[in-house]
């Protein structure tokens, strides 16, 4: 912010951002979309850093990213339509949000290191500091917040 006092400018802080960065994409299923998802988070994570001076550190991007990969693998393997993947960050979390159009929710099973597979929804409990699952008209929403300032 910057006053001006008797014609003088005088620089009186620092202007921050008051809304949350948000982006989303959509995702047909077409081979390569994971891939897109996580490049698409690692710009919003990039973007994040520059618009809101945020500090991610590096295990928290992983963690993000990691996240992301989860989820939008979730939606490709289980829905039978596009999924939506909207990213909303502020300098201290990362929501990760994915819909999809399958009204199942998905189920974390008991841990079991012989189980081949179906670990995701274990792994996303472990890196978000919530998790939320919800129905929604089209299907459902999948939500993950996770903390940026993780070492």
């Amino acid at each position: 912010m910057i006053e001006h006092l008797d014609g003088a400018v005088i620089p009186t802080g620092f202007d921050v951002p008051v809304e949350p960065l948000r982006r989303a994409a959509h995702y047909t299923g077409e081979p390569g979309c994971i891939a897109e998802a996580r490049s698409f988070a690692a710009t919003f994570l990039q973007q994040l850093r520059t618009e809101w001076c945020a500090d991610v550190a590096a295990r928290a991007e992983d963690a993000v990213l990691l996240v992301v990969s989860e989820l939008v693998t979730n939606a490709d393997r289980h829905s039978n339509g596009p999924y939506i993947l909207e990213l909303e960050g502020t300098d201290a979390t990362v929501e990760v949000i994915v819909y999809d159009s399958s009204a199942a929710l998905p189920r974390r099973f008991p841990k079991d290191p012989e189980r081949i597979g179906r670990h995701g929804l274990e792994i996303v409990h472990v890196l978000a500091a919530d998790l939320a699952v919800e129905r929604v008209p089209v299907g459902k929403r999948v939500r993950a917040v996770v903390d940026l300032g993780r070492e």
